[in-house]
């Protein structure tokens, strides 16, 4: 544990931070099963929970969870299940 005011105010917040980011990701990643699992079962379906999906992808780039290129990676890979499967 540091000693100085302001390094003990920094730990602090890096805690908070992690488990906020912690959350983000965790929602994120359950948009993108949700959409997984969507395109298995009903495929119909699949292309808004693929809107969902991608929204919180660009969510999660706007509040720095992810880069933004990790995002596209993702999102183009998604689209590209969904155009195999409905094609």
């Amino acid at each position: 544990m540091p000693n100085i005011k302001s390094a003990v105010k920094r730990v602090q917040l890096t805690k908070q931070r992690t488990l906020k980011n912690a959350s983000q990701r965790s929602s994120l990643r359950t948009a993108i099963r949700r959409f997984e699992e969507a395109l298995a079962t009903d495929p119909a379906s699949a292309k808004t929970s693929l809107g969902k999906a991608v929204r919180s992808l660009d969510k999660a780039v706007a509040r720095g969870i992810i880069h933004k290129n990790a995002a596209a990676r993702k999102k183009s890979r998604l689209s590209r299940k969904l155009n195999k499967v409905v094609g």
